[in-house]
């Protein structure tokens, strides 16, 4: 046994390959001095709900942006800022966090807030996990808001992931309606810019909030990110140009920081599982491949079916034909014979062209209008930000979708075929 090793000697007192591992978890919020490129958007938000600090009402405000541009981390970080300037003001101020994507109904959002609060307070009365109504949960909002709090902060991540949006209306009218003499201000959270159309007409009046938009990071931005996360690992750990290369990788692809960490992390892990000490350029290449379906993964994760056969059906075009840009018409003709081979009946033209709209948003394509002459009028052009074997490995991770063939599949379709229409004579 080492000197450095103690007790069983299956684990090493000290990881070869990270140092400070926490660094590189999604959920982590750093310190302020390693937030990079976001002085505009901390203060944009911090003129929304900073009216706390002088105890008086904050605003409610929705970020909109693609994965990874730093919503989540920048409304936590200004949250907790202004929760402890109001501490120091004598004003009790509580900042709450929601992840919709697991907490997706109101039910459960509002048992979790009653939940976080009673753990936060010496509030006695029992919370039911299970078997009441979702009123009774406000009830105990209220009631601990009204016993502890001068002013609250919630935070409604992924909120387009909530069945209903209700709770919107609950919230910023609760001190309107006397509910509760507490000041709450609501920051919701999308990557999905169309989320204020699904909003109730009342609940959008009721709710009245601003709306701030996060932008992707350039790369430069992004080096500053992974360097200032390069204490995650052991010294002299990371190669001369990794960090470079996560950076630029990430850039190019999507702009997503929260990826180019995941790239990073991912690296260190190939490193340490083929026992060596240096995370090379190779590892940051492969461990991109990785994180890349994973990211197609978590963008589609809440997107309906056909929205990743959309995807599918515009992969699969690129890859069995010779073009990596296709017409709405057809990719709606691959489309077709996918939802055959996937069993289900498909949505209209139009359906699919706003499945590919929102998919654009997200940044998993590129849609641009073209003009076809005379003849043919405009018409949009799609293609792929990705590989395509990406998404076709993204999509086949969902169970229903799991039969569609593969990407090797397809590879070999496309070299002894000479239509690449549809698929409706393929047999895997």
């Amino acid at each position: 046994m080492s000197e450095q090793t103690s007790g069983d000697p299956l684990f090493q007192d000290q990881d070869p390959v990270f140092a400070r591992k926490e660094l590189l978890h999604v959920g982590h919020v750093p310190d302020e001095d390693r937030i990079v490129g976001r002085d505009d958007e901390i203060q944009s938000v911090a003129n929304e709900v900073g009216a706390v600090v002088r105890g008086d009402p904050p605003n409610n405000v929705m970020i909109y942006g693609k994965t990874g541009t730093g919503k989540s981390l920048i409304s936590r970080h200004v949250a907790t800022r202004a929760q402890r300037a109001a501490e120091s003001n004598d004003i009790d101020c509580t900042v709450l966090y929601i992840d919709c994507s697991e907490a997706n109904t109101e039910t459960r959002a509002t048992r979790q807030l009653a939940l976080d609060l009673k753990e936060k307070t010496d509030y006695e009365a029992e919370i039911p996990l299970r078997g009441v109504g979702t009123m009774e949960y406000y009830q105990h909002i209220w009631a601990v808001l009204d016993a502890a709090y001068d002013a609250a902060i919630v935070i409604l991540d992924e909120i387009d992931k909530l069945d209903n949006s209700n709770i919107l209306m609950q919230l910023s009218r609760a001190r309107e309606a006397r509910k509760t003499n507490t000041y709450i201000g609501v920051i919701g959270i999308s990557n999905k810019v169309q989320y204020k159309e699904s909003l109730d007409e009342r609940i959008d009046s009721s709710f009245g909030h601003r709306e701030l938009f996060f932008h992707p990071y350039d790369a430069a931005q992004l080096r500053e990110i992974m360097r200032n996360r390069q204490d995650a690992f052991q010294p002299d750990v990371l190669a001369d140009g990794t960090i470079e290369l996560c950076a630029a990788l990430a850039a190019k692809k999507h702009g997503d920081a929260r990826k180019a960490i995941e790239i990073l992390k991912e690296a260190g892990e190939l490193a340490r599982r083929n026992d060596v000490t240096e995370v090379t350029e190779e590892h940051i290449k492969q461990a991109q491949e990785v994180a890349e379906v994973n990211r197609i993964e978590e963008l589609t994760s809440g997107a309906t079916v056909h929205a990743k056969l959309a995807l599918y059906a515009l992969a699969s075009r690129i890859i069995t034909g010779e073009r990596d840009t296709y017409k709405t018409r057809e990719v709606y003709q691959r489309y077709v014979g996918v939802c055959e081979m996937a069993a289900l009946d498909p949505v209209t033209e139009n359906g699919l062209y706003r499945q590919l709209k929102e998919q654009a948003f997200l940044g998993v394509i590129e849609s641009e209008k073209t003009g076809g002459g005379r003849s043919q009028g405009s018409y949009l052009l799609h293609r792929l930000v990705t590989d395509p074997k990406h998404i076709v490995k993204a999509v086949r991770r969902d169970a229903s979708l799991d039969e569609l063939p593969t990407y090797e599949t397809l590879v070999n379709y496309g070299g002894n075929q000479t239509n690449d229409t549809d698929l409706s004579s393929f047999v895997e």
